[in-house]
């Protein structure tokens, strides 16, 4: 771990100033990954998951640089996150009531800065403070990094989901129960 790393909670107000530099790691972090990447359409997915209750953010700065940064929010009852599962899942498995399950929507480090345990303190800092019984993300079948990382912290693969927007890619679901860990 960086002996300079520092690691910030922030709710979506405190983060509303930081929206374009968010845009940067993820432009950087998502460089190689192709053209659906763009500032444009990252900017409407924080528009609509910055006001979300719950929404929270972890940033990671080296001396004044924002390196990385996490962030998600509960999934409620009118929930769309699990539109495009693939069936079959078991029963409930999608039932959300606000309290039951985490979403992890974006862990991103810029490029310069991987594989020096960022993301680990990232992930770790965000989850720490949840108390809901579950968490999950999705992740690209072809991120083979990010899917041996997962697996090395607990996540498990539960099915797959192709979410509605047009164009979106296929992503594996993962899950990690977090509450019991506690």
């Amino acid at each position: 771990m960086l002996k300079n790393l520092r690691l910030r909670h922030q709710t979506a107000a405190e983060a509303e100033g930081l929206v374009k530099q968010l845009v940067d790691v993820y432009l950087d972090a998502h460089a190689d990954d192709g053209p659906r990447y763009t500032a444009e359409r990252y900017e409407q997915q924080l528009a609509a998951h910055m006001p979300r209750g719950g929404w929270e953010l972890v940033t990671a700065y080296v001396d004044d640089e924002l390196v990385g940064y996490v962030y998600g929010f509960p999934l409620g009852p009118d929930s769309h996150w699990w539109d495009g599962i693939h069936e079959p899942v078991p029963d409930g498995f999608t039932d959300e009531d606000g309290q039951r399950t985490y979403a992890v929507c974006e862990l991103l480090v810029r490029r310069s800065w991987q594989r020096r345990g960022i993301a680990r303190a990232l992930h770790d800092r965000l989850l720490s403070t949840r108390r809901e019984e579950r968490a999950t993300l999705l992740v690209r079948p072809d991120n083979v990094a990010a899917q041996q990382a997962y697996d090395s912290w607990g996540w498990q693969p539960a099915g797959w989901l192709r979410p509605t927007r047009e164009g979106a890619p296929l992503f594996e679901v993962r899950v990690k129960a977090i509450a019991s860990s506690r």
